[in-house]
Formats: structure tokens, C-alpha cells, sequence
């Protein structure tokens, strides 16, 4: 069953892709250029903007001189020693020994003969052909618009 349902859904795509494309070559044909519709526009004549009036402005004020308060001394208490705290040393601990595996022997492998390869002849290639030149691709300049 899930075969016919991908089936059913590419289909569907494919025709997607088929209504879309048709669709954007249509539109590329109906729209027109801009260059054909553009009306021109008038060239305004150039304001002239009157000139900046002249600002005075008066003199800055003499303010008093303002003086800071001394800045007061702190006295800050002297630092706290913390107690040095000793641990206990660490306790040893005695491992008994490692068991002893028995040894298992393992059967020999059986000894295998194959058949000696066959020599392969061999094969001269023809020499490599030369690659061909790519031509180089000059683009045109867009026009600039006055």
C-alpha cells in the first residue's frame, strides 16, 4: 500500500512542478518591460533655501568653584584568619590477591590451502587524450543611465 501512496504523491508533485513552470513562462510573457512604460519625468526647477540667520549668544556665566569634601578614612578590620584544618590520613587498604585463571587451550586452527591465483595479463591503456581548451566568456557592460 505505501508503494501507491508514494507513487500517488510524486505524480502529484510532478504535476506541480509542470502547472508552476507553465505558470511562471506565462507571467514572464504577459508582464511588461519597464523601459517601454515609464513616462518622463519633469525636471524641477532648483529651490535656493534663504540663508542661516546669524545666532548671538551671550556670554557663559562665572559659576563659583565648588570644593569636595575630604574623602574620610576607612578603617577596615583586620583580616580573619581561618583555622588550618588537618585531615586524616588516608587509611591503607589491603587488596587480596588476584585469583588465578585456569589457562584454557584453544584446538589449532585447521591449515587452509587455497588454490594458487591465476595471473591476470596485463592490460596497456592508450595514452591519455589532451583536454580542450575552455574559451573564455566576455560579459557586456549594462548600459548607464543618464
Amino acid at each position: 500500500m505505501d508503494l501507491k501512496y508514494s507513487a500517488v504523491f510524486l505524480l502529484g508533485l510532478l504535476f506541480s512542478c509542470v502547472a508552476m513552470s507553465g505558470a511562471a513562462r506565462i507571467l514572464e510573457d504577459t508582464v511588461p518591460s519597464k523601459e517601454k512604460h515609464q513616462p518622463e519625468v519633469p525636471s524641477l526647477p532648483k529651490m535656493e533655501l534663504p540663508p542661516f540667520p546669524e545666532v548671538h549668544l551671550p556670554p557663559n556665566p562665572d559659576l563659583p568653584k565648588v570644593e569636595l569634601p575630604p574623602v574620610p578614612e576607612v578603617h577596615l578590620p583586620p583580616k580573619l584568619e581561618m583555622p588550618k584544618v588537618e585531615l586524616p590520613p588516608v587509611p591503607e587498604v589491603h587488596m587480596p590477591p588476584k585469583p588465578e585463571l585456569p589457562k584454557v587451550e584453544l584446538p589449532a586452527f585447521p591449515e587452509v590451502h587455497l588454490p594458487p591465483k591465476p595471473e591476470m595479463p596485463k592490460v596497456e591503456l592508450p595514452p591519455m587524450p589532451e583536454m580542450p581548451t575552455v574559451l573564455e566568456i566576455h560579459f557586456l557592460e549594462p548600459k548607464v543611465k543618464p
